[in-house]
């Protein structure tokens, strides 16, 4: 018998998978992802485990269930903080760490994951001004550094720095550790603070917030008064810039 070849698939049918798979497409999904994430927190109101608990569940497998509800929980824009503080009141601060540190990484590696699928083709040629051409330089050629740095920074969204870090060049295991590295000691700040927590006077409990506290003020006084170098230079600066240049002799 004669083999018979299959009919070329329809010109309609592949447009349309096409259209599917693009990179538009899939920037829209992940942007559905966030907005439906964002509202199931809203309605869920995760603040409830800090007053109603955690299930009755003891052991290995309380930690392994937590830190798996932390890591989608992170992913899904529920915030941190307040699971840091679940994690302390639940599970005190040697265990309540462990189990947090590790959440941190899982969803921020969904959240990587997520973002360098669905969102980098379409966001990465729109990365032409100077000062996101910059940032994407530095997070792609010195991925740990920065990360790390960013993450030590009190104040940087966590949802924002890793989907910025996904749109960059950046490595998985320089994204990963960075990010474990990082967190710790902010993590362990509010996991002390919920470990505490029915002690709200107690000196180890006020050196939580305070380490809290400080450098968020800290940080939110660097970044304001580093705010005139984000702004870009006005015409009659760029021409005294571009005069002064231009007087500059040349170097041998």
């Amino acid at each position: 018998m004669l083999d018979v070849a299959a009919p070329p698939a329809k010109p309609a049918a592949r447009r349309a998978r096409a259209v599917l798979l693009s990179p538009w497409s899939r920037l829209g999904l992940l942007a559905a992802l966030l907005t439906g994430s964002a509202i199931a927190v809203w309605l869920w109101q995760p603040q409830r485990l800090l007053t109603h608990g955690w299930p009755e569940l003891s052991g290995g497998t309380a930690v392994v269930l937590f830190t798996a509800a932390y890591g989608v929980g992170t992913a899904a824009l529920v915030p941190r903080p307040l699971l840091n503080l679940a994690a302390g009141a639940l599970f005190g601060i040697q265990t309540g760490l462990v189990t947090a540190v590790g959440g941190t990484v899982i969803g921020a590696g969904i959240a990587f994951g997520l973002g360098r699928l669905l969102g980098q083709d379409a966001l990465r040629p729109l990365l032409r001004g100077r000062w996101l051409t910059a940032a994407d330089r530095q997070l792609s050629h010195h991925g740990f550094r920065s990360m790390l740095a960013i993450r030590l920074f009190p104040g940087v969204p966590f949802a924002a720095a890793n989907y910025c870090a996904a749109v960059s060049r950046m490595g998985w295991p320089s994204f990963l550790l960075a990010t474990g590295l990082g967190s710790v000691p902010n993590t362990a700040a509010y996991v002390v603070a919920g470990s505490r927590a029915t002690t709200p006077t107690s000196p180890v409990f006020l050196l939580a917030m305070a380490f809290i506290t400080v450098p968020a003020v800290a940080g939110a006084l660097v970044a304001w008064r580093k705010r005139g170098r984000l702004r870009p230079a006005g015409p009659g600066e760029r021409l005294g810039q571009d005069a002064a240049s231009s007087e500059t002799p040349p170097s041998a």
